[in-house]
């Protein structure tokens, strides 16, 4: 098995989010990894041109696309999971904790019938250990919850895609306010991912930028032992926890979060059209 997958990585600047593209050298069987559908809230448009220049790196790069993986159910982007699937024509994969997530949100937006709670919009749900073929690599899943209950990372090899559970050193770890995060959880499945070896590389679900520097990718677990501002070696469970349960009770609602989660949890699919041949996404007033 290849410990160094071949990886290619696309930004997306209005929701500050790392798509990512990992492949097998050998066999050039690839996954994408936590793909974006643009979406703009003030008129209500979505639209795949991001999507669209991943799917022309695929095909620049004579790839076999074997899976989509989503780290968890995201808070902040749309998924472009649904669109890829239809040009790609494989399978959607998210961590079984996605039930949980979609029977809180079923009664968030009072979805009823119209969304089964056990996982069926996805093609595969994945838990602990699992292990997914790559051509001659192969993808294993590590459940890191924390952030979310259905936060799963997914290992190639040296590389690791570690979703929302960590961030750039100088910004340092997730929320654990959302419905199923927990604070001493996330320290353990951030210890967890820092125990993989210096070498291993991280790669990043969101950068936050200052001005002083570009978005970063991937950080090498060295770097986060040592300079994460969060979680950095030294810190302990208790100072972590204090730490991140006093700033989520600042942190505003992520921008996104409402049209966000009712695509997501349907696999980045939108919701049917209603007889007007229109599709809708629901707001709840004076709920959250």
């Amino acid at each position: 098995m290849s410990n160094t997958p071949e990886v290619d990585s696309l930004y997306h600047p209005p929701t500050h989010t790392w798509t990512h593209l990992a492949w097998d050298p050998a066999t050039r069987c690839g996954a994408v990894i936590d793909p974006v559908l643009d979406y703009d809230a003030a008129s209500g448009r979505t639209g795949a041109e991001s999507a669209a220049v991943l799917v022309d790196l695929i095909e620049r790069q004579s790839l076999d696309v074997r899976w989509i993986l989503e780290t968890h159910a995201h808070a902040d982007h749309l998924s472009a999971a649904s669109w890829l699937k239809s040009r790609l024509d494989c399978p959607v994969v998210i961590g079984e904790g996605i039930c949980g997530v979609q029977a809180y949100f079923r009664d968030v937006f009072n979805l009823g019938g119209a969304l089964h709670a056990d996982g069926r919009q996805f093609d595969r749900l994945v838990e602990d250990g699992d292990r997914l073929p790559l051509g001659d690599a192969e993808v294993r899943v590590l459940h890191t919850p924390g952030h979310t209950e259905d936060s799963v990372t997914y290992l190639v090899g040296k590389a690791a895609f570690v979703g929302d559970t960590l961030f750039a050193p100088d910004y340092g770890s997730a929320r654990c306010d959302f419905p199923g995060g927990d604070a001493r959880r996330l320290f353990h499945s951030i210890r967890r991912l820092l125990d993989l070896g210096d070498d291993v590389r991280l790669y990043l679900c969101h950068d936050y930028p200052p001005e002083t520097r570009a978005p970063r990718a991937m950080v090498p677990v060295a770097e986060q032992r040592s300079g994460n501002i969060h979680v950095r070696d030294g810190i302990g469970e208790e100072e972590f926890v204090a730490m991140r349960n006093r700033r989520d009770l600042d942190l505003e609602m992520p921008e996104l979060i409402l049209p966000s989660i009712q695509v997501n949890i349907r696999a980045g699919a939108l919701p049917e059209p209603e007889d007007n041949g229109v599709a809708y996404l629901k707001i709840p007033l004076d709920l959250l």
